[in-house]
């Protein structure tokens, strides 16, 4: 619509508006990637056949929404505006909730969510305690708009912030608006917004860029993909709203090939504000122009940094590059370039919209605003949080993650990714904010946050992150190519049983030359899973070392299991659950384990009663009298 202005807007949005019955009522289906994988599809399709079937059209609607965050109780509905939450809905379900739910009002019980350790079945979504304690600002709209209609997002004030960023402010404004909020980047590094964003509208040049980057490829993280998925238009909006601001003509949202529903959904809003005169030629009428194309990532690690990105989008390898000059100065194709993340765009209209003030009054003094996290790990309640900043680790593990699985003890959190770094228990109450992070040895990330339990070897876990950016790394630079596979080696060598003495200063060596020596952000990062894993945990070390002991029996080359004799009732369950028949023994005689034929699994281990496994934590000539000694009692039986 070339002939789009903000009355012709407004006129529209009263007319959606006007044809909606606000009391209607609506059943929202979770359409994120997680319910996907457990049919949500399906289910919003047999709920369309079902309502027909049972003569109700007339009374209910049925929606695909986002992502609702709570990814552990897929398939998730919500009945709006009664806002009844059903979860882990199955397609025999789905009569009973239209007969039932939405021809009588009545509520069945055993679709409710019901709190870990808790028999109080709970109707309502706002009293689940997993999204009672939460401050959903970004994520706010998420489970009640279809993201493929841009309709749904005009109805809930959608580009009501552009209008006003567009004709009622001017660059200035907009910038000291952003500075004034204290907006900090959600992508990792933290750098203030309209900081950022000043530098790059005060570099003169007749053509600038602006990138949206959606490159997120830490293991466990999906907040960027999931607000993609599920309001593509909020992050539409603010990169239009940054584009005036910078005057930048030209922006790119760089998103992972890996994300097929991301890439799907922003490619129709895309379209669709195109066609409502929201992106391209004089937008809304004004003298203002902006476009914006998708670029899928070929899923790099390293393509999360700036430089890479931009090495990508211009057809070459994802080389990062030395900086300065900053892209802010000379980026994309050599212009002035504007980079931020998805959800530092999500934030943009809010600020706008409601001011700096308001948006300054949540979180810390240096940390504005509310950040989502990617909870996932040894956690009952698994999915996206977003919480003020400022809130403390224990009150995300446990009031909204529910607490560890199974009653086991928490033992660490990992924050900010494989370049994260690992926060032990007694530091539970540490509030969650860019410094406090950063003081502790971890960083803020892009917000994934991953818990661990007592059966959980630290050691281990470092070498996995750490194996994982080696892996991702570009080989460029000799430090980060070099010295992070020098570190795997001796982390890989320390989890076998071989670490030697010296060990732990070489790493602490080797993690300082790679930070100070490294190019990007990748290997200046990559290090922090071995420093703080050795500053929290450096007794697990000394133990792999000195003992050849892994306490949490994660190595398998550290752990012997072998049955004592005194103990063995002859249940044959450990019998049954090796997975290479090298256990034997009849029923109420001593079992025992070949260790030639052992894989240590340690699936004997958990389904043993109390104290008839055990792990054997000796070894040398210790351990292979034990061993004899088991082998000589059964032999006697």
């Amino acid at each position: 619509m070339s002939n789009m202005n903000v009355s012709k807007l407004e006129e529209i949005r009263a007319k959606i508006l006007e044809s909606r019955d606000a009391e209607r009522m609506c059943v929202t289906v979770c359409g994120g990637t997680g319910c996907h994988a457990y049919g949500c599809m399906q289910v919003a399709q047999a709920f369309k056949q079902e309502v027909r079937k049972q003569n109700l059209d007339d009374r209910v609607d049925i929606r695909i929404t986002g992502c609702h965050g709570f990814c552990e109780r897929g398939p998730i509905l919500v009945i709006q505006p009664l806002g009844i939450f059903y979860q882990r809905i199955q397609l025999d379900d789905i009569p009973e909730v239209v007969s039932e739910t939405v021809g009588k009002g009545k509520i069945i019980p055993r679709l409710l969510y019901v709190e870990p350790g808790q028999k109080k079945a709970i109707a309502l979504e706002k009293d689940v305690p997993f999204y009672k304690l939460q401050k959903r600002i970004i994520f706010e709209n998420n489970g009640f708009i279809d993201p493929t209609n841009i309709q749904d997002y005009l109805a809930l004030d959608g580009y009501k912030a552009l209008t006003k960023a567009l004709f009622e402010m001017t660059a200035e404004e907009i910038i000291q608006e952003i500075k004034l909020s204290g907006l900090r980047g959600r992508g990792g590094g933290g750098f203030l917004t309209g900081a950022k964003w000043e530098i790059c509208r005060h570099v003169a040049s007749n053509t600038k860029y602006l990138i949206c980057n959606a490159d997120e490829g830490d293991p466990g993280a999906y907040m960027d993909r999931s607000l993609l998925e599920g309001n593509p238009h909020s992050v539409i909006e603010g990169m239009i709203i940054g584009a005036y601001a910078i005057g930048a003509s030209e922006g790119y949202i760089y998103v992972r090939m890996e994300y097929p529903l991301a890439v799907t959904n922003v490619t129709i809003a895309i379209e669709q504000a195109r066609e409502m005169g929201l992106l391209g030629e004089s937008i809304l009428g004004s003298e203002f122009s902006f476009d914006i194309h998708v670029f899928k990532g070929a899923g790099a690690f390293v393509s999360g940094e700036e430089t890479s990105l931009m090495a990508s989008i211009e057809g070459r390898r994802a080389f990062p590059r030395q900086r300065p000059p900053f892209p802010a100065q000379s980026g994309l194709w050599g212009k002035p370039t504007n980079i931020n993340n998805v959800e530092t765009w999500a934030n943009v209209p809010l600020i706008i919209s409601r001011g700096s003030d308001w948006y300054s009054q949540i979180g810390t003094e240096k940390s504005k605003g509310t950040k989502i996290f990617s909870l996932v790990g040894k956690i009952n309640n698994t999915g996206l949080v977003e919480v003020p900043m400022g809130i403390s680790l224990k009150k995300i593990i446990y009031e909204i993650g529910g607490g560890i699985k199974d009653g086991k003890k928490f033992k660490a959190v990992q924050t900010g990714g494989p370049s994260g770094g690992c926060i032990p228990a007694d530091m539970l109450d540490l509030p969650i904010d860019f410094d406090t992070l950063t003081k502790a040895g971890s960083i803020m990330g892009s917000g994934g946050m991953i818990v661990m339990d007592e059966e959980t070897c630290m050691v281990d876990v470092a070498r996995y992150f750490l194996q994982f950016t080696q892996e991702e790394s570009c080989g460029k630079c000799v430090p980060c190519r070099v010295g992070t596979r020098e570190m795997v080696n001796i982390l890989t060598r320390i989890t076998e049983g071989h670490g030697q003495e010296g060990d732990i200063k070489r790493l602490e060596d080797l993690a300082q030359t790679i930070k100070n020596g490294s190019l990007c952000g990748l290997g200046q990062t990559a290090p922090n899973p071995v420093l703080t894993t050795i500053r929290y945990f450096r007794k697990e070390y000394e133990d792999h070392i000195q003992k050849h002991h892994c306490e949490a029996r994660a190595c398998k080359e550290l752990t012997t299991y072998y049955i004592e004799p005194e103990k063995c009732v002859g249940c044959l369950l450990c019998l049954k659950s090796c997975p290479v028949d090298a256990i034997t023994g009849e029923r109420k005689r001593v079992h025992h384990i070949d260790q030639e034929l052992c894989i240590q699994c340690g699936a004997c281990f958990d389904v043993c009663p109390p104290k008839v496994m055990a792990v054997s934590k000796l070894t040398g000539k210790k351990r292979e009298r034990l061993l004899k000694s088991a082998s000589k009692k059964r032999v006697a039986q």
